[in-house]
């Protein structure tokens, strides 16, 4: 055949590994459905809206520019224009242009979006306890805080996503 190059065999997963692989993919695509359900019931977020306030709460004066606002929530440049034009509708974060380089911007954290935050975390990290941590003994948080940091450490699998 022409065109067509070889092809090694798949790397099938093993049993081990396919027992590690099952539970893991529905991990990952139960847990921030129930997150956003209950976020959106208190707040009317989602839990990437909750992470974004979350983040810049964290930030010197509870600013970052858009593009490590978008590196620290994993979001693509235009969802995370859409969701900081959201969250400014409501109140809760402002833009900012950047003095020294009027290119950048900076999302800033308002008082309101702060007094959201205070008012729906302690919900949101039982919520964290009861789904995740309260169900693993210190050793597994452990475990676990190793293998997400290897997965998404950079220049891992996940890393340059």
């Amino acid at each position: 055949m022409t065109g067509t190059t070889a092809t090694a065999e798949p790397r099938w997963l093993d049993e081990q590994e396919m027992a590690a692989w099952l539970p893991l993919i529905r991990v990952v695509q139960e847990l921030p459905q129930a997150i956003d359900r209950r976020l959106r019931e208190e707040a009317g977020i989602t839990h990437t809206y909750y992470a974004m306030l979350a983040n810049l709460a964290a930030a010197p004066d509870r600013m970052l520019t858009m593009g490590e606002l978008a590196r620290l929530t994993a979001t693509s440049p235009s969802r995370l224009t859409h969701a900081v034009a959201v969250l400014e509708q409501r109140g809760w974060v402002t833009k900012e242009h950047c003095p020294s380089d009027r290119r950048s911007q900076y999302a800033v954290l308002t008082d309101a979006g702060q007094e959201l935050l205070e008012r729906i975390a302690p919900g949101h990290v039982a919520q964290v306890r009861e789904l995740v941590f309260d169900r693993l003994t210190p050793d597994q948080v452990r475990s676990l805080a190793d293998i997400a940091t290897a997965l998404v450490a950079p220049g891992g699998p996940l890393g340059d996503a």
